[in-house]
């Protein structure tokens, strides 16, 4: 019998039973769909992420204070002007583009007949491509701005919205924030939720000097930005940052550190790993679906069998080998996996479709082919065992048990 004839025969046995057919297909599809669905979603969250990190500059790194433990038997020394001078010198590295000290608080900023809660952030012009920040209206404030001191300042979106009404432009207003009088000179660009550890929207940024000498006053810095001078430097740049404020903090273990070094790559990676093993995870729990539905074809494929006893044993007594009853029944196993894999793959696709804002789940060619294959392989493990045991009834049992 040629494999035509086999398949014919397997088809015409699917078509006779179609209501069988579809319900033992059902887990194939329900365990592809999910499948599909699952792991588009962490690859989709996976981009998206790394779109937001990618926001806060290639080659941007910060410079955050910590508490070090307790086992340092110190209470650490606070980032200082002088640290931003040391980072800063091309001699001790030479792989740092730009350095920006950061004044920040929380503060209110108060419009007249409106106002809101925002982060104030005070710092250099090289402060704005250091960490990515661009501009929507107006003008960056300059280095005159900061070293005159002058009381201009820059409004998130968010802020902006907030005091003048969305899509307003303040440009040439005035704020208070904490009662003191700044000139709003321009909004920054709309960044979006979730770019670093905080909404770049809802800050409002000025010159540090204005900062310090009418708010915080000129105390320890909260923070300082660097600028690597290339993707390919980051790492390099890191390391003589650690240097740099190991040797002015007296640090000698690393793990007493009273700074922290932060940056867009070790994010990225620290969220691949994450987001990988999330991926997995959501696999291996639709995973379970799909063996549900192999057992499911194992047990319809058994009861196909049993209710074709007399059709076997009559093919057999005509002269069918037992590789053509095997055949047939696997056919049938295999088409029903791949059909319901597909129905899968098409089902799975179309919850991707469902809007969910700004994130989209993202179906990778190869997952479709995986599904695909794995569907097949389904089909083929699952039904092997009915197929041989068709295959292995006797003509004259067959037609007896009838």
């Amino acid at each position: 019998m040629s494999v035509v004839e086999i398949v014919r025969f397997a088809v015409r046995g699917l078509i006779a039973n179609r209501l069988r057919s579809l319900l033992t297909m059902l887990g194939i599809i329900i365990g592809i769909a999910a499948v599909i669905l699952l792991t588009a979603l962490g690859n989709g969250a996976s981009q998206y992420i790394q779109g937001q990190i990618a926001g806060l500059g290639a080659n941007s790194i910060t410079v955050l204070p910590r508490q070090p433990p307790e086992s340092a038997g110190t209470s650490g020394r606070p980032l200082t002007t002088g640290d931003v001078r040391a980072l800063a010198d091309p001699q001790g590295a030479p792989d740092v583009a730009s350095v920006s000290p950061v004044a920040q608080l929380s503060a209110s900023v108060d419009a007249g007949r409106s106002r809101t809660d925002a982060t104030v952030v005070g710092s250099t012009p090289s402060y704005f491509p250091g960490a990515n920040v661009q501009i929507g209206t107006g003008r960056a404030y300059t280095d005159a701005d900061v070293e005159a001191g002058r009381k201009v300042i820059l409004l998130g979106r968010t802020v902006a919205d907030d005091l003048f009404g969305v899509g307003s432009d303040p440009v040439g207003r005035d704020v208070l924030v904490r009662g003191v009088p700044f000139d709003v000179i321009g909004t920054l660009a709309p960044a979006g939720q979730g770019q670093g550890l905080a909404n770049p929207d809802e800050n409002v940024l000025a010159p540090i000097t204005a900062v310090q000498g009418s708010l915080t006053g000129f105390g320890d810095l909260s923070q300082i930005v660097v600028q690597a001078r290339s993707t390919e430097a980051q790492a390099a740049a890191e390391s003589e940052i650690n240097s740099i404020l190991d040797r002015r903090h007296g640090i000698e273990n690393p793990d007493n550190r009273d700074y922290q070094v932060l940056s867009a790559r070790q994010l990225a990676d620290v969220l691949d790993d994450t987001l990988g093993a999330f991926t997995l995870l959501l696999a291996a729990i639709a995973a379970i679906s799909l063996v549900v539905g192999g057992i499911g074809i194992t047990n319809i494929m058994l009861v196909s069998v049993t209710e074709r006893t007399r059709e076997i044993g009559i093919r057999k007594a005509l002269g069918a080998p037992p590789s053509a009853i095997l055949g047939q029944f696997l056919v049938e196993s295999i088409i029903l996996s791949v059909v319901g894999g597909v129905l899968g793959v098409a089902v799975g696709y179309a919850g991707t479709l469902v809007p969910l804002g700004d994130f989209r789940p993202v179906v990778l060619p190869s997952a479709v082919v995986a599904a695909v294959g794995v569907s097949a392989a389904i089909g083929i493990f699952f039904g092997a065992y009915p197929a041989r045991r068709a295959a292995r009834l006797r003509p004259i049992e067959a037609l007896r048990r009838e």
